[in-house]
């Protein structure tokens, strides 16, 4: 009976509670979406890019997001704020969410300078990313030309003849 009662004691309910919580994070954490995020300099050309040329589904936010996305850019402690601007106010999180695969997402997000001639520059820091994008391009017929393969570098026109310089960054 005493092996009954230890097994039911509170430091071992506690135990496989701590057990499922951990199996259920991991099993949570492991079927998520991959997500590579690609740096534009024109939020709003991307958009038009990825959803009307390379047409992209739009997908929802990966729930492994929302905690970090609203702990980081909901809203600033007014002590950083300009006096002006000490009332509590709430951020926007920038940025677009496409499905480039069955378990991979594309999250584009400003932040990138405009590339040589004034051109539109989308840029990844993984390889994988920057291929995929190239495969729905060249998948999708869209005249496009590589100038670099290491790191992988191409050009590509949007619908309004603007070039799109589409870059891997190595670091």
């Amino acid at each position: 009976m005493e092996g009954i009662d230890s097994l039911f004691s509170t430091q071992a309910i506690m135990i496989m509670l701590l057990g499922a919580y951990g199996v259920a994070m991991w099993m949570f954490l492991s079927s998520a979406p991959k997500v590579h995020t690609v740096m534009v300099s024109d939020l709003e050309q991307a958009r038009i890019f990825y959803e009307s040329q390379l047409e992209l589904p739009i997908a929802d936010i990966p729930l492994h997001y929302y905690g970090y996305e609203q702990t980081l850019s909901t809203t600033i402690d007014p002590i950083y704020l300009p006096n002006e601007g000490r009332r509590s106010r709430k951020i926007k999180p920038e940025g677009l969410w496409y499905q480039l695969k069955k378990n991979t997402q594309l999250h584009i997000v400003p932040g990138a300078n405009q590339g040589d001639r004034n051109r539109d520059r989308h840029m990844c820091f993984n390889r994988d990313c920057v291929e995929q994008v190239l495969l729905r391009i060249q998948m999708r017929g869209i005249k496009h030309k590589i100038r670099s393969e290491k790191p992988l570098q191409f050009l590509v026109k949007d619908f309004d003849d603007k070039v799109i310089e589409i870059a891997e960054v190595v670091s």
